[in-house]
Order: structure tokens, then sequence, then C-alpha cells
């Protein structure tokens, strides 16, 4: 499975040393513990990515959770996944075929 998610704090945090508005230490450690799992992932500006089964991908975004929760006394998770049973790489392969595509303009349907 894939699972996109944005976990981000809110409320009274404790001192940090970016501008008060800005959740980029939070999101940091985020990253950090989603990197740190060994599953496949890609982070953009916006989400980030990981691919694996159910219990393990989970795992990971609980704990990246809870992480962020010492940032602030709330947290926002936002979260999408893409469960395709026996279908594994497909965290570049669904790009990988998008790409194609594009490479091959006469690929593209016409009306």
């Amino acid at each position: 499975m894939l699972v996109a998610f944005s976990v981000a704090p809110s409320g009274a945090a404790p001192e940090t040393s970016g501008p008060a508005d800005s959740v980029h230490l939070a999101v940091a450690e985020a990253v950090r513990i989603v990197r740190e799992s060994g599953l496949p992932n890609h982070t953009d500006a916006m989400f980030t990515t990981i691919e694996g089964d159910w219990d393990e991908v989970f795992a990971v975004v609980k704990a990246a959770t809870d992480a962020v929760g010492k940032f602030g006394t709330r947290v926002s998770l936002v979260l999408k996944a893409d469960i395709r049973p026996g279908h594994t790489g497909e965290i570049t392969g669904k790009v990988e075929r998008v790409e194609r595509v594009l490479a091959a303009p006469e690929s593209f349907p016409r009306d």
C-alpha cells in the first residue's frame, strides 16, 4: 500500500528556533522517523508518501504523529491511501508510467 500523509502541530508549542508560524522543525522530525523506518518513501512540499504493508506503514505514521505532538497541543493529520494488494514498487512505478506517456506525446489520446 501507499500512504501519503501530512502531519503538523498546532496550539501552544515549546520554544523553537524558527518563526512562530513555521512547522518545519516538527515536519523534519516526522520525516526523520519515516526515513529511519527503512520503508520506501518520498517527501515533497505537501506530503510524505511511504510504501509497505498496512501494519508497518501505519506504525510509522503513528510514530511520526506522536513525535509531532511534542511541538504543540494538537496535531493535524491528513492521509490518503492506495491499498492495492500484491503490488510493490508503486511509489516509483506510478510516476514512471506517467513519465513514459509524457515522453511519447503520440501516445496521448486525441479527440
